[in-house]
């Protein structure tokens, strides 16, 4: 293909992409008043004491809506994004290696929703739990709807991402960047990183909430190692 043909090419995959986003969109719209109270807002109302989020503007709730419904239907549309993305490499992988994009393609899409679900259902209950206990019983906490939506997306897509790293490390170890043997090697200095990431991500200062964070991230790590040697084994 010509440099012309790639970027119609990447046009047309990026029109589909974003025709899965807006389907997805109109699905959470659908939903939307119910995954506002029983997903979004319901780990505000579960700690203790139990957090009041506010509105401080006029347009606040239709921006927090509209927020809601097009970050969701890119979630859903993770896999339709990804396999666009494959399918316009495809081209340059090899015959031996094409057959392996659609599981790529769900394995990409697994780990990054199970970071999701991760998240969601451990990180962000503790860390709001910390805060909300935290400081003077004088003082009400009252939180703005926008840093109260910024923050829970802070931590699932975040979490998001780095559970994605067996997939990084298959890319590396594919062009031949990472090996096995470095990653075992350097296997204590990769603890002693995932320690200190996990002190700086996780809002409490306890050691349970850096090991519910640490744990997920060496399990990935040691994920990646087998990842590594498997991809190298196909090459």
């Amino acid at each position: 293909m010509g440099f012309l043909d790639h970027l119609e090419e990447l046009r047309w995959r990026i029109i589909k992409a974003v025709i899965g986003v807006v389907l997805g969109a109109v699905v959470v719209g659908v939903f939307i008043d119910w995954i506002m109270d029983s997903i979004i807002f319901a780990p505000a109302k579960n700690t203790v004491p139990p957090l009041s989020i506010i509105n401080l503007k006029p347009y606040g709730q239709f921006i927090l809506y509209m927020q809601v419904i097009l970050i969701g239907g890119a979630v859903l549309s993770v896999p339709n994004i990804i396999y666009q993305f494959w399918k316009f490499v495809e081209p340059a992988l090899k015959p031996g290696e094409r057959k392996y994009v659609t599981a790529v393609v769900l394995f990409t899409t697994f780990c990054f929703l199970a970071g999701v679900v991760f998240a969601y259902f451990a990180m962000v209950p503790a860390a709001l739990g910390f805060f909300a206990g935290f400081g003077s019983s004088i003082i009400e906490n009252k939180i703005a709807a926008d840093e109260y939506m910024s923050f829970i997306l802070s931590l699932v897509l975040a979490a998001g991402l780095v559970f994605e790293l067996p997939m990084l490390s298959f890319f590396l170890s594919k062009i031949g960047i990472l090996k096995p043997a470095f990653m075992r090697k350097y296997r204590k200095h990769a603890v002693v990183a995932i320690l200190l990431l996990a002190g700086i991500v996780t809002p409490g200062p306890d050691i349970t909430s850096q090991l519910m964070l640490g744990i997920p991230l060496f399990i990935l790590y040691e994920i990646s190692i087998l990842i590594c040697k498997y991809s190298q084994k196909k090459t």
